[in-house]
């Protein structure tokens, strides 16, 4: 990972969301790669092409509970003028020294099981009497009294064609098949195909482990009760979920007050367990914004390149923000603005992509697509700003949720997308075509 802020910009400098993102996944690196167990791999990134050690199925076997027959000795079986066959015994599945089955012959064959030598297709047990002599078995009784007959005759009532009913050796994946490409996350599927090849273990980059934490001496935890000035913590919980929802392990730290050597303290302790950081709150220039006070300096005098950075974008909502590293492994912090909407939009456009970067994903955005904008007037906003507003999209149409408060949680939970106002337009009106980021 390279250190800190890499883009030199003075004090005064008005960053763009681009200028700011792009300096983020200059420096965030992916991690390094780690030996797993499957489920322990579940929601990270191969970094290993897989191949097929042994094809799937592995052997011939049966689609089907039923016989195992020779295609010449039901050739014409009808209900009227049935084939009539010796039953020579059982082939279940995990068999490991299946029956012959020669001329006149046949092997009731569970599902799965290996189709026996002599053997050319598998007739269901519902085209057979079940070896009890009285006329196919259908329905619960083809279920319930088939069983009983392992050896003896069994009146088969259809003819079958070659391959019948049977799964053939590799008609899944045959030896030496690429399987999963390097780069793929793994899923509950992806999983269980590289347990059906026989693989305990796999290589890839694990998922990123992000801690965030709020500040502020106003903020109180859910279930506590609110005194004078006080709000509930919401910051945190939202950030939290945002960063599991992305695909880290995430660790939620309760608020802290807004003391710069507790805030400090608090971080120094997380640094061992984080491969990303993520503050929110005290980030602009009030009194009391322990942030920037606290991280201003870090890594000035211990960690050569350490250090975080606070700026000013040209966005609404989320104009300040802090980026940067700290400590001796220069983990890499993202300070984002307390404004419950800011934080979350600030989290979208640049949280989600490092934390994506961190997993090795090629494509670290969400996706975007254009909208006809539906509303009853006209969307306004600031010159010189990219402003995202939240709404609702559906069949190339989005709809504005709530205004541009960034207070205003009740309307982001509404919401599945954001709107993008570019810096240049200060009104967009209804029936316009917008970008849209898709948050669902």
């Amino acid at each position: 990972m390279s250190t800190a802020a890499t883009r030199t910009a003075g004090p005064d400098h008005l960053w763009t969301v681009d200028e700011h993102l792009e300096d983020i996944l200059a420096t965030v690196r992916p991690l390094e790669p780690i030996e797993l167990q499957l489920l322990d791999a579940q929601g990270c990134v191969l970094v290993e092409d897989i191949t097929v050690p042994v094809s799937l199925p592995p052997f011939d076997n049966s689609s089907m509970d039923g016989y195992a027959v020779r295609v010449t000795d039901v050739a014409g079986a009808s209900e009227e003028f049935p084939a009539v066959l010796t039953v020579v015994g059982d082939v279940a599945a995990g068999q490991a020294e299946p029956l012959h089955v020669g001329p006149g012959e046949t092997a009731r064959i569970m599902t799965g099981a290996p189709l026996p030598p002599g053997a050319e297709a598998v007739v269901p047990v519902e085209w057979t009497d079940g070896g009890l002599g009285d006329g196919p078995v259908t329905g619960m009784r083809a279920r319930s009294q088939a069983p009983e007959a392992a050896t003896g005759h069994v009146h088969v009532y259809r003819s079958a064609e070659a391959r019948a009913h049977v799964r053939a050796k590799g008609s899944d994946v045959k030896a030496g098949d690429r399987a999963l490409d390097a780069g793929t996350v793994l899923g509950p599927p992806q999983i269980a195909l590289l347990a059906a090849i026989g693989r305990g273990t796999v290589r890839v980059r694990p998922r990123p482990r992000v801690v965030v934490m709020s500040t502020g001496s106003e903020l109180v935890q859910p279930d506590e009760q609110l005194g004078d000035g006080q709000i509930y913590d919401s910051n945190s919980f939202a950030l939290t979920a945002a960063a599991r929802d992305a695909g880290a392990i995430a660790y939620r730290v309760g608020a802290v007050a807004d003391d710069a050597e507790t805030l400090r303290d608090t971080i120094e302790d997380q640094l061992v367990r984080a491969d990303l950081l993520v503050t929110t709150g005290g980030v602009s220039v009030g009194a009391y914004d322990v942030v920037k006070e606290a991280l201003s300096s870090v890594g000035d005098e211990d960690e050569e390149g350490a250090g975080i950075d606070f700026r000013k974008l040209a966005m609404q909502p989320g104009k300040p923000q802090g980026f940067g590293s700290i400590g001796p492994d220069h983990i890499p912090l993202l300070a984002l603005p307390g404004n419950p909407v800011s934080s979350y939009v600030s989290f979208e456009l640049f949280v989600r992509p490092a934390i994506r970067a961190l997993m090795g994903l090629d494509d670290v955005h969400r996706p975007r697509t254009r909208a006809t904008l539906t509303t009853d007037k006209a969307l306004t906003s600031p010159k010189g700003r990219r402003q995202f507003l939240r709404g609702r999209y559906a069949d190339g149409e989005v709809t504005p949720v709530g205004g541009a408060g960034s207070h205003l949680v009740a309307a982001l939970a509404l919401a599945d997308a954001l709107i993008v106002v570019p810096e240049d337009v200060e009104s967009v009106e209804p029936g316009t075509e917008v970008e849209v980021v898709l948050l669902g």
